[in-house]
């Protein structure tokens, strides 16, 4: 038994549950996207793995009615009656994720039982990593008790949290890679059809977080702001080519051909998810044929484009990207994640692993006075039930 998994079982003794022996565990990953950026809810393509971080989850009944939900992270409880979730509302408190869940595991049929409910997560919390989708699904499952239900209904159910209870208009890939990573393997998603493929990733390269430890405020209202504005572009191409219903829709050659029409900023918006999704593709095809090279050159393009058209970067994350750029031994880099802050995600040969957090960490402590974080990122499986003994 994992020392995490022994924390959340100690948690619900704490609670003071005589039933720790009914207790089930549920896990459930981050991510980390390795491309394809802001193109998930314009129904495009992207390419994340899943992480060793996780959220674990431990639950055990209680017979008074009440769900009582304890976060190890946030040394915080909250407590509410089962028999008020459907009526429930959010609170901008951080159990709107866990209650979200209840209430659409309750939507979805199935009964949700009073209970304790331990957290804790290793998923940094703000760093780009998905921490808000680990904790959606492996709550989820913690509620299911067991259930049975279709990944695919469960990579929905956990959306619809995120989209309806807590309010951020994401897509779908969070979830997603959350419920079908595979160890050692990305996955390339069909943001529309939701088909998906494992690509191996070359041996010969190390995938790295840096997490700048920033999270500027303008995060929380730009990506509605960006989502709008992808619609908005949507609209003037639809009203000349028919066929056209999501950014998706469209390759390079018809958004130029029509782009004086829509209006800046959407239009610098459009250009990046259509060249992001053409990068996607690109980017599959160098893993296969184990092209380093061509690898780190698409993270730093997707890099630019998000920074120069997108416009979600902010002054710690490209320098991060720019210093890790010119260290040997590095293939690419690039921001990960909503934007404003966050992580990096860094393509790195084995052997210069070491020497690269070292010599980045000093440059980005001497520029900004801050301590970066590193992760190893390798690709995990999805969520699940720990088993117990």
């Amino acid at each position: 038994m994992d020392g995490i998994t022994q924390r959340v079982l100690e948690g619900l003794r704490a609670q003071g549950n005589t039933r720790v022996d009914e207790a089930k565990v549920f896990r459930a990953p981050g991510r980390v996207n390795l491309i394809g950026e802001h193109t998930d809810y314009n129904l495009g393509f992207v390419m994340p793995v899943a992480l060793d971080l996780a959220c674990t989850v431990a639950t055990a009944p209680r017979t008074d009615g009440i769900l009582r939900i304890h976060s190890r992270n946030m040394n915080d409880t909250r407590e509410v009656p089962v028999d008020s979730l459907p009526a429930l509302q959010p609170s901008r408190h951080w159990s709107d994720y866990v209650l979200g869940a209840a209430k659409e595991v309750l939507a979805a049929g199935y009964p949700v039982e009073a209970a304790d409910v331990v957290i804790e997560s290793s998923v940094p919390v703000g760093a780009g990593l998905s921490s808000s989708a680990a904790i959606e699904v492996s709550t989820a499952l913690a509620f299911l008790l067991g259930r049975t239900i279709d990944k695919l209904d469960l990579v929905k159910l956990a959306r619809r949290v995120e989209n309806n209870f807590v309010g951020m208009p994401c897509g779908i890939m969070d979830q997603f890679i959350s419920v079908h990573g595979q160890e050692n393997r990305a996955v390339k998603l069909d943001c529309r059809s939701l088909g998906h493929e494992l690509v191996p990733l070359p041996f010969s390269v190390r995938v790295i977080a840096v997490n700048s430890m920033v999270k500027h405020d303008l995060g929380a209202s730009a990506y509605p702001q960006r989502v709008k504005e992808c619609q908005q572009a949507v609209a003037v191409y639809a009203e000349r080519i028919p066929e056209v219903q999501s950014l998706r829709d469209l390759n390079a050659e018809q958004f130029i051909h029509y782009d004086e029409y829509v209006p800046t900023p959407a239009r610098w918006r459009a250009r990046h998810v259509i060249s992001e999704n053409e990068r996607v593709q690109a980017f599959r095809e160098a893993c296969i044929r184990h092209d380093r090279a061509e690898m780190g050159q698409l993270f730093y393009a997707s890099h630019k484009s998000m920074r120069d058209d997108y416009e979600i970067s902010c002054p710690e994350i490209d320098f991060l990207v720019e210093t890790a750029m010119g260290l040997e031994g590095v293939y690419g880099a690039r921001l990960t994640g909503g934007g404003f802050g966050g992580c990096t995600v860094n393509l790195v040969s084995p052997e210069a692993v070491d020497s690269f957090k070292q010599q980045l960490g000093a440059a980005y402590f001497q520029q900004f006075g801050i301590t970066p974080s590193f992760y190893d990122c390798r690709p995990a499986a999805g969520a699940g039930e720990v088993r117990l003994g």
